[in-house]
This record gives C-alpha cells, structure tokens and sequence, in this order.
C-alpha cells in the first residue's frame, strides 16, 4: 500500500544525491540524505529468512485484516458501532504493517541498510500515527462498551454509527496533524548523525541524532505521548471497572457476553500498550547505553505484535464476525471448486 511511494522517493533522492555529490563536504545541515538502519545489518547473516518471514507475515496480516472489513461490510448484521471501531483498528494496522513489513522485505532481499532522509520522514510519519490511532481507538471503544452495557436502553442513541464515524474522523484528523508537526519539527533540526539502531524509522531516533538544540522536540514529544497514553489508560480503566461492576448486576447470560467482549478489549489493549511503551521508550532505558540487538529485538518485536496480534484475536475471540467469517470463506471455497 506504502511501499511505492517510498520506494519512489527513495529513487528520487538516489538521483538527486549523484548530481550533488560534489557539494556533501559544504555543510552538515541536511546533506545527510541517507541513515544507515544499523538493525538490518545485524540481521544480514539470516537475512533471506527473516525476509520470507516479513513476506509472509505481511501477506497473511493484509488477508486477515481485508476478510474482517469485508465480513463486516457486507453483513448488514454487523453496521453497528463496535463493527465498525474493529474496522477502524485493523485498517489503521494495514496502513502500519504496509509502512514497515513491505520495506523490510525488500532491504533484507536486496541486502540495502540505508534508507533517505524523506522516505524515512514519512515511514515516521506513517508508524507514529498508526500507533497513535491504535491508542485512541481502544479508548473509544472502551467507552462504547461501558455504554451499551451501561446504559442499554439509550445505547442506540448515545452511540450510533454516525456518531462512531464523526469520532473516528476526528481522531485521524487531530492525530495527523500532531504527527505531523512532529516530523516537521525534525525537519528544523541539525542533524549530525546518519546511525540508526532500528530497523525502520521513527521520530525518536532521528531526534536523537540533532547535534544542536532539541529541547522544542523533547517537550511536545513527551507532552503529546504523556497527554494520550495516561488519557487514554485513565479512561480505560474507569470504563473496564465501571462496565464489570455493570456485568454483575445483569443476568448470567447477558453477563458473560458482555464479558467476554471486554476480556478482548483487555488482552488486546494491554498487549498493544505494553509493546508500545517498551518501543517508544527504550531510549530511556539505562540512560540510552542498550545494546543494537537490544534495540532490534525491542523495536521489531513490539511493532510486529502491534500488527499481527489485534486482527487474530478480534478475529478470533469476536464469535459473531468469527462466524460471518468462516462462513465467507467456505463460501469462497465452494464457488472456487465449482469453477474448477
């Protein structure tokens, strides 16, 4: 989805930095086109393996992700506001794994560790807001639970599909533009370096690779992050334990439905925030002396958790889009052996 873009505009600077190659002693200051992803050489001795695994995790994510928007599409029984919040979260982790598993298929193929300076500003871009979409979509979410076990006989008022449309254009909305102004405040910096211990890019380590003054960079990082994560966990948290104090006042039945969705909720949100702490703030870990493979196995596993593991367990602890989807693709099959 992402990856011709990039590769694109990797291309365009390729040829811009062989005419201007004659000038790269002039000035620090933004000559430094290319960053060396030191991550992927420690990688380089399986490096055709871990390529077919990226492949293959990437293929078999954007299948799942792709039946779970079309079940709920076409099912005209499942158009309602908890239907379509998954769907918001398994799009947002087609456009996630699209910035990250497609490029690092290709580099591990081909064996390439660099990556330029305006493919890497805008695979930050595209990783930073599909980790921020993620958080503000398990918030709504939660928020939608407590109120149709809360409040069931308003729920079709307090939450309908237009209203969970109109939240999640304003969340998308407000994220791009704060993600935004996180790259362009990077664009403004010195950069003195051109090491990168990771695999892909984030605004993290191209902050942290400012020779001159990035004191503006740190605080609305850190304010932005601290603003949205400990948000987000409050009202998580107030929503789960209003809702179970709500579940045992119910009937049995009722209860354990309403439950079993909030157990997904749990094990999907509490997976996602632990990865993305450790991956947002391993920086800070030991006063930033972790190791390369540290830093590797910390940023690769968290990111790749984030995307595999919300669409196979919505997939499969969500019974009612479980079936409608096993059902499609039975019939899928049928009409396949039909036409052979």
């Amino acid at each position: 989805m992402l990856t011709g873009p990039l590769l694109i505009l990797q291309f365009i600077f390729m040829r811009s930095k062989a005419k201007s190659s004659t000038m790269a002693n002039v000035s620090m200051v933004f000559t430094i086109h290319d960053f060396v992803l030191v991550g992927l050489k420690e990688m380089e001795h399986l490096r055709y393996f871990y390529s077919v695994v990226a492949l293959v995790l990437y293929l078999s994510t954007m299948f799942l992700c792709t039946l779970i928007v079309y079940v709920v599409w076409a099912e005209e029984s499942l158009h309602d506001p908890m239907y379509i919040f998954i769907c918001n979260l398994v799009g947002n982790v087609m456009v996630g794994s699209s910035a990250f598993l497609p490029k690092l298929t290709i580099d591990l193929f081909s064996g390439c560790t660099t990556i330029y300076l305006s493919v890497c500003l805008t695979q930050a871009f595209f990783i930073q807001s599909f980790a921020s979409v993620e958080i503000l979509t398990f918030t709504i979410m939660a928020i939608d639970r407590y109120l149709a076990v809360g409040f069931p006989l308003r729920y079709h008022s307090l939450m309908t599909n237009k209203k969970a449309l109109q939240s999640l254009a304003i969340i998308l909305t407000v994220i791009s533009i704060c993600v935004l102004i996180s790259v362009l405040l990077i664009v403004r910096l010195t950069l003195c370096g051109n090491i990168i211990n990771n695999v892909y890019c984030e605004t993290m380590s191209l902050t942290r690779l400012a020779c001159g003054s990035k004191a503006i960079n740190e605080i609305y990082g850190t304010a932005w992050t601290l603003l949205m994560v400990i948000g987000s966990i409050i009202i998580v948290i107030y929503c789960y334990i209003r809702t179970f104090v709500v579940c045992l006042k119910i009937s049995t039945e009722a209860s354990q439905k309403a439950i079993q969705t909030l157990v997904t909720h749990i094990i999907t949100y509490s997976t996602f925030m632990v990865a993305t702490l450790f991956v947002g703030y391993r920086y800070r870990f030991n006063n930033g002396s972790l190791s390369t493979v540290t830093h590797l196995i910390i940023s690769v596993s968290g990111l790749l958790v984030s995307i595999t593991l919300n669409p196979l367990i919505y997939g499969i602890r969500t019974e009612a889009l479980r079936k409608k989807m096993i059902f499609t693709l039975k019939e899928i099959f049928h009409k396949q052996t039909l036409g052979e």
